[in-house]
């Protein structure tokens, strides 16, 4: 085969087995906004919780004295010493609790000379723990374990004067079980935590959807980049807050640089390459037309060919432009590949060659026109040249998710003599003909190599399948 319009190489890239794994993708800012968002806000309804509970359980506890010091003072008001200093004590209970065995509620009263006197309630329990008190003292104890349970308990000493002024000290105590006092503390913090748990549900969802809109913008921004990147408009749009203004103007002048210097480039190279052009000429007409020693003169005329083939070697990478990240537009093939088709089948009339299409409907190439009609004229014009009768060509677009532009997929077969395994890395070698007979300069493969190097892509060359000729498969990655 000509290496002159057999494809780009093999060019496959290389891979390890011991390849190190890729980085762990960074979370995005609407994660980490919502994650930063969440810990705050998790901390404080747990510090709000820890308060509220604290300062009920306060509260509560507050109560419970201020309730036990009550059934004190009732009993207090009750109670009288008889003349004789008999201690009498109230026939009306505070509570009815107090008159209902193992209630829970106890009162317990004791005094000189082994008096002791407990209501209902509190008959049968041992109250062994309590100890009497001086006139004018009083505590507040609990939780304290007993065999009742755990207890807490008011306990105060005083000194009545009978008739005749006779102090008579007693010491009164009322006590009330913790599951009295811990069973609306419960319920408290079941509820509690119900309504912080409700609400931090809401204030997540309200915050996501607050995020969602601020981050509007950005999404905007990403939008808009991925249809300049298909070649869909040309510039980001200017309706941004003003803090994303600066960014989207750089961007919109990296774009604009960007495709000033590529055209600059390709146009610069282009000038270079036609003027020595003419210079070339003009000496191989000279040398041509004038008489002398041949062996010198076809020396000479050697260098001057070799010279016009890099100066056409350079105009063709004048014209290659390469991948964009910004496209200007998306090139249909199916178009490009019959007027190719069409003018190859004028060429190679004489063989009548047969090719045949199997291109997909959306099949695209994002690039520059003339990049995708080098590379398919190269691979078409290589198959019609060695082909018997028929040629395939095939293209497929391969989505990728997550990737705004497809990949590509391309392959040309013929059902000629094909390449042999141990010829194909040599044919492929710059200034190489596969056949001296045919007539080329060798350097198209380099041309189309330079095209899928600049694109990215990868060159395979193997035996069709099809036709047991030869294949050359072109696959472009997705963008």
């Amino acid at each position: 085969m000509d290496a002159d319009t057999a494809l780009p190489s093999l060019a496959a890239k290389a891979t390890t087995n011991n390849a190190t794994p890729p980085p762990r993708r960074p979370f995005s800012l609407a994660a980490r906004a919502a994650l930063a968002t969440g810990f705050v806000l998790a901390a404080f309804l747990g510090v709000v919780g820890l308060t509220l509970t604290r300062t009920n359980n306060d509260r509560a506890l507050q109560g419970l004295h201020d309730r036990l010091e009550n059934f004190f003072m009732a009993y207090l008001a009750g109670t009288e010493v008889s003349r004789s200093g008999k201690v009498l004590m109230p026939d009306t209970l505070p509570d009815s609790m107090f008159s209902r065995p193992g209630s829970g509620l106890y009162a317990v009263v004791v005094g000189d000379n082994n008096f002791k006197w407990e209501s209902p309630s509190a008959i049968g329990r041992d109250f062994g723990f309590l100890h009497p008190l001086e006139p004018g003292q009083s505590q507040f104890i609990g939780p304290v374990d007993t065999r009742m349970g755990r207890l807490y308990y008011y306990i105060r000493g005083v000194a009545l004067d009978n008739a005749e002024k006779k102090s008579v000290p007693l010491t009164f105590m009322v006590a009330q079980t913790e599951d009295q006092y811990e069973g609306p503390n419960a319920v408290f913090r079941r509820s509690l935590i119900f309504w912080l748990a409700s609400l931090g549900v809401m204030l997540i969802l309200l915050q996501l959807l607050l995020l969602r809109w601020s981050l509007t913008p950005l999404r905007k921004v990403a939008n808009e980049m991925s249809r300049v990147e298909r070649g869909d408009r040309e510039h980001l749009g200017d309706q941004y807050p003003q803090e994303l203004t600066g960014l989207t103007e750089r961007i919109n002048a990296f774009i604009d640089s960007e495709r000033e210097q590529r055209v600059r480039t390709r146009n610069t190279l282009a000038d270079l390459a036609h003027s020595l052009k003419t210079p070339l000429a003009v000496i191989r007409s000279s040398l041509e037309s004038v008489s002398g020693e041949s062996g010198l003169r076809d020396q000479v005329l050697e260098q001057v060919r070799k010279m016009d083939e890099l100066v056409a070697y350079q105009l063709a990478r004048a014209a290659t432009s390469g991948r964009q990240t910004f496209a200007t537009t998306a090139i249909p093939i199916a178009s490009h590949a019959e007027d190719l088709v069409q003018s190859l089948e004028k060429v190679y009339a004489a063989k009548n060659v047969l090719c045949e299409f199997d291109i997909d409907d959306n099949a695209a190439f994002y690039g520059e026109q003339g990049d995708l009609l080098e590379l398919m004229g190269n691979l078409l014009e290589n198959a019609f040249k060695w082909a018997r009768h028929r040629v395939l060509l095939v293209v497929k677009m391969r989505p990728v998710a997550g990737r705004q532009r497809p990949g590509l997929w391309l392959s040309v077969e013929d059902d000629g003599p094909g390449i042999d395994d141990d010829k194909i890395e040599s044919v492929l070698q710059r200034g190489v003909r596969g056949d001296e007979r045919v007539q080329g300069h060798g350097i198209g493969l380099s041309i189309v190599q330079d095209i899928i190097r600049a694109y990215g892509g990868e060159l395979g060359v193997d035996r069709s399948p099809e036709f047991n000729g030869a294949r050359f498969s072109v696959k472009f990655p997705p963008g």
